[in-house]
C-alpha cells in the first residue's frame, strides 16, 4: 500500500524502551509528510493523442465531451477509443442505473461496500484511514469496470444545517485537506480517476442552482479553496466537478477565473472538469471557460449545450476546432494513464464486497465514535453486571446505505445497532427492543422559492402513545438503557437543507421519559450534522455521537460500548448552543436568495466561535476516552526560524488512566500581532497517537513555516509576516493544554 513501509501515513516511530519509572515505557513519533502512493498525469501519450485527433469527425470529437447515457460518454470505436464510464461513490459505488433515468437496474451483481459517510470519516481524524476508504473504493470501482469515482465531496462545512453536512469532511481548511490527498491517492492508484467535488463555493443545498456567492479572495483562498488546491497539486487528482451555483456572477462550469485562472494557470491542472448533472448553462461560454464533459439527464442526450449545438457552433465558426481539439486531448490523456486504450495492459482488475473492504469500513467507525460525555461511567458497559439492556429507538435499526436524494449504496451488509450489540452482548444478557419513535412526513408539506427546506416534507413530531409506552417499560425493566436517536439519511438529504437544529420524530419527548425511568441510560446519537441537544446533554449522563457509519457501523459501535474500542473520535465540526451562534446565521447571510454573501469572511466554524469568545456546546476537536491523557514538555528545536524553514514541535502524552487508548493531539496557531484580521487561532498540524496505559509518547509535528502564512490580497500571494507566533497543543479548540512562542525573522 506505500512506497516505504517503515514510513506511516503520518509518523514515523522509533521505539526506545528504558526504565523511567517501573512499568513506563516512552516511545518517540515523529510526523512527517505522507508516503502514500500517486501518480501525476503524465504527458507521455500527446503524440499518440495529436495523431487521434486527427483521424477524428467533428461527431466523434463532441460525442466525447457529453454524457450519452446517464453516466457514460460516447466510444470511437473505429479508433479504439472507449467510453468513459462513471460511478457515484462518496459512500461506495453506486447501484448500476438505467441509462436514462435514476431508476435502478436491480441486478444482482452490484452489490458494493458501504463505508461511512465523510463527516465520519474526518471525525477519526486518521489519514491513514482516508487512504484506506480512497483505495477501497478505488478497488471496488475498478470492479465494476468504472473509470471515474464522484468522490470525494470536500466543500467546508459553513453552516450545521447544511443537507450534506454529513457527506463533507469538515468545516477546518487544514483538516480538509490533510483527509483528501489521502483519500484521492487511495482512489487513483488503482486506475481509477477520482472526481473532487463539488468545485467550489457550494456549501449549501438551498437555492443551490441559481444562487450567486460572493466570497472576498482572501477567504476564498484561506477557507475554500485549499483542500481542491491540495487535491491538485499534492495528490494530482485527475478530474474536478464543476457546482451548481454561480460565483462572482458566473456558473461554475463555465467560471474563467475559477476553472482557467486558478485551476489550470495557477495550479498547473492537467485533468479534467465534468460538470455536476445538470448543472451547464452554455454552449461556447462553457467549453472556452473551461469545461470538459457535460452530465445530466434533464432532456436528450442529443440536446446538451456540449452534444449538437455544440457541433452547430462548431460549423457556423462561433468555436474553433482547435479549442474542442483542447478538451479531446485532456481527456484522452486521462484515459491513457487509466489505461484504458486499445492495447494498453495491466490495468488494475480491483475486487468488490470483500472481507478487507468491510474490515476497513469498520476500522474507520470504530474511530469516529465520539465520546461526548460520561459523568457516571456507565460506559463501557459491563456486561457480567447487566442481566438486561433495553435498546430503544428507530435508530437502532434503520438503515441508511440507501436513503435520502444523494448517491448512497446497495450493499449485502449494514449491521445495525441493534445487530451489533445482539452480535457482541453474551446470551446472558437480555436484550429488550423498543422502536420508541417513528420516522413519519407529513405528505401536505409545500415549500416556496427561497424556502430552506426544498422538497422535503415536514416531520411529524408526535410520539406514538403506544410506541411510548413500550420504550418506558422496556426500560423501566432493564438494567441498562441505550437510546439510538437523532437523525437518518431521508432527513439529512442532499438538495434540501434543514430548517432549524431540532430534533426530529418527537425524540426529546422519548429521551426525557426514558431518562425518567431509568437513569442509567446510554443516549447515543447517529446524524451527520449538528442538533440541538442542549437539554440531552444537560439530563443524560452519558452521551455518545455516531454517524452514517458503513457496513459494519453496529459492530463499530458496539464494540465502542462496550469497551472492546477505546473511543478515539474528535467532532470535525463546531457544535453550537444555539443556531444565531453559527457564524453564517450570525451574520444573516444564509441562505440568501439569488445572491449570497459570505459576511463572516475567514471566520468560519471554530474560528468565529473562539474569536468572538462564544461558547460552542460541543468544540471543534472534542471527544473523550475511557482513559486520561497528560501533556507535558511542549518545546520546538530552535526559537526563531525563516519561513522556509520547518518548526519541529515536540510534546509528550503520558496515558495516566486504566486502559490503552489513542489520543488527537491538535496543533493550533495564533498571531495577535498580525498587520490584518486573523482568527484567534487556526489549526495547524494533528497526529493520532496509541499510548499503551503507563507509558508515555514523545511526538513531534513538523510544522512548516509557510503554513504560518496569510493570502494577501494586494499581492495575490502568500505572505508570513515576521514576528511572534504562539504555538499551542490542545484536545480540542477549546482545551488549550500548553503553549509556547516562536519567532519567524
Amino acid at each position: 500500500m506505500k512506497k516505504n513501509s517503515l514510513i506511516t501515513f503520518t509518523a514515523l516511530i522509533v521505539l526506545s524502551f528504558f526504565s523511567c519509572k517501573e512499568n513506563e515505557t516512552i516511545t518517540s513519533v515523529e510526523v512527517t509528510e505522507p508516503e502514500y502512493e500517486g501518480a501525476e498525469l503524465s504527458l507521455e501519450f500527446d503524440q499518440k493523442i495529436d495523431s487521434l485527433i486527427a483521424l477524428m469527425t467533428l461527431e466523434e470529437k463532441v460525442g466525447m465531451l457529453h454524457g450519452n447515457t446517464l453516466f457514460t460518454t460516447a466510444a470511437v470505436e473505429r479508433l479504439g477509443i472507449p467510453k468513459l464510464q462513471i460511478a457515484d461513490g462518496p459512500l461506495g459505488i453506486r447501484e448500476e442505473l438505467e441509462i436514462n433515468s435514476w431508476t435502478p437496474l436491480g441486478l444482482d451483481d452490484d452489490f458494493a461496500t458501504y463505508y461511512p459517510a465523510g463527516a465520519g470519516l474526518s471525525a477519526t481524524w486518521n489519514t491513514d484511514l482516508a487512504y484506506a476508504f480512497g483505495n477501497g473504493v478505488g478497488e471496488e470501482a475498478r470492479a465494476r469496470n468504472k473509470d471515474i469515482l464522484l468522490s470525494p465531496a470536500i466543500n467546508i462545512i459553513r453552516t450545521p444545517l447544511g443537507g450534506r453536512t454529513y457527506e463533507y469532511f469538515t468545516e477546518d481548511p487544514f483538516l480538509n485537506k490533510k483527509m483528501t490527498v489521502p483519500f484521492v491517492k487511495g482512489i487513483q492508484k488503482n486506475n481509477v480517476a477520482a472526481c473532487v467535488k463539488h468545485y467550489a463555493a457550494n456549501n449549501q443545498e438551498t437555492n443551490r442552482n441559481i444562487v450567486d456567492v460572493q466570497i472576498d479572495e482572501r477567504t476564498l483562498r484561506e477557507i475554500y479553496l485549499p483542500a481542491y488546491k491540495a487535491a491538485v497539486t499534492e495528490a494530482n487528482a485527475y478530474s474536478l466537478m464543476g457546482a451548481y451555483n454561480k460565483f462572482r456572477g458566473d456558473y461554475l462550469c463555465e467560471n474563467d477565473y475559477m476553472l482557467n485562472t486558478v485551476l489550470r494557470d495557477e495550479w498547473d491542472f492537467k485533468g479534467i472538469i465534468v460538470s455536476d448533472w445538470a448543472a451547464v448553462h452554455s454552449t461556447v461560454k462553457s467549453l472556452k471557460n473551461g469545461l470538459d464533459i457535460e452530465m445530466g439527464t434533464p432532456k436528450p442526450f442529443d440536446e446538451f449545450y456540449l452534444a449538437q449545438p455544440l457541433i452547430d457552433s462548431a460549423k457556423t465558426g462561433k468555436i474553433s476546432d482547435t479549442e474542442i481539439d483542447k478538451h479531446v486531448k485532456r481527456i484522452l490523456r486521462l484515459m491513457y494513464n487509466l489505461k484504458m486504450m486499445e492495447g494498453q495492459t495491466n490495468r488494475v482488475k480491483g475486487s468488490i464486497s470483500t472481507e478487507a473492504h468491510f474490515k476497513d469500513a469498520y476500522n474507520i467507525a470504530a474511530e469516529s465514535v465520539v465520546l461526548l460525555k460520561n459523568e457516571q461511567n456507565l460506559l463501557p458497559l459491563q456486561t457480567n453486571n447487566i442481566k438486561s439492556i433495553a435498546v430503544i429507538g428507530d435508530n437502532a435499526t434503520k438503515k441508511n446505505s440507501l436513503g435520502g436524494f444523494g448517491a448512497g449504496v446497495k450493499t449485502k451488509r449494514e449491521v445495525t445497532p441493534l445487530e451489533g450489540l445482539q452480535n457482541r452482548f453474551p446470551e446472558s444478557v437480555k436484550i429488550n427492543y423498543a422502536q420508541g419513535y417513528l420516522e413519519r412526513y407529513s405528505k401536505t408539506f409545500e415549500t416556496q422559492f427561497g424556502d430552506v427546506t426544498v422538497n422535503k416534507p415536514e416531520t411529524i413530531d408526535e410520539l406514538d402513545p403506544k410506541l411510548l409506552e413500550e420504550a418506558v417499560e422496556a426500560a423501566k425493566n432493564s438494567d441498562v438503557a441505550v437510546l439510538f436517536v437523532g437523525s437518518n439519511r431521508d432527513y439529512e438529504s442532499e438538495a434540501s437543507d434543514r430548517k432549524d437544529l431540532e430534533l426530529p420524530f418527537g425524540q426529546e419527548a422519548l429521551i426525557e421519559a426514558v431518562l425518567a425511568v431509568n437513569p442509567n441510560t446510554v443516549v447515543v446519537m447517529i446524524a451527520g450534522a449538528p442538533f440541538d441537544i442542549n437539554e440531552i446533554k444537560e439530563q443524560a449522563s452519558t452521551l455518545v455521537w455516531s454517524w452514517f457509519n458503513g457496513s459494519e457501523g453496529g459492530n463499530a459501535l458496539a464494540d465502542v460500548l462496550l469497551g472492546n474500542v477505546n473511543p478515539s473520535g474528535r467532532l470535525p465540526w463546531t457544535m453550537p448552543k444555539k443556531l444565531e451562534d453559527s457564524p453564517a446565521h450570525a451574520t444573516n447571510s444564509f441562505p440568501g436568495n439569488e445572491t449570497l454573501t459570505y459576511d463572516e469572511g475567514i471566520l468560519v466554524g471554530y474560528r468565529w466561535f473562539d474569536t468572538k469568545n462564544i461558547e460552542p456546546l460541543y468544540p471543534f476537536g472534542y471527544g473523550l476516552s475511557y482513559t486520561t491523557f497528560e501533556f507535558s514538555n511542549l518545546k520546538t528545536d530552535k526559537p526563531s526560524y525563516t519561513e522556509n524553514d520547518m518548526i519541529q514541535v515536540s510534546f509528550s502524552i503520558k496515558n495516566t488512566g486504566n486502559m490503552d487508548g489513542k489520543e488527537v493531539a491538535q496543533l493550533y496557531i495564533t498571531d495577535s500581532e498580525s498587520s490584518v484580521e486573523k482568527a484567534a487561532q487556526e489549526l495547524k498540524g494533528f497526529k493520532k497517537v496509541m499510548v499503551k496505559s503507563g507509558s508515555t509518547v514523545n511526538v513531534t509535528i513538523l510544522l512548516p513555516a509557510k503554513e504560518l502564512a496569510y493570502y494577501d490580497v494586494s499581492k495575490k500571494d502568500w505572505v508570513v509576516e515576521p514576528g511572534a507566533y504562539k504555538l499551542k497543543i490542545g484536545k480540542s479548540s477549546r482545551d488549550i493544554v500548553a503553549e509556547t512562542t516562536v519567532s519567524i525573522e
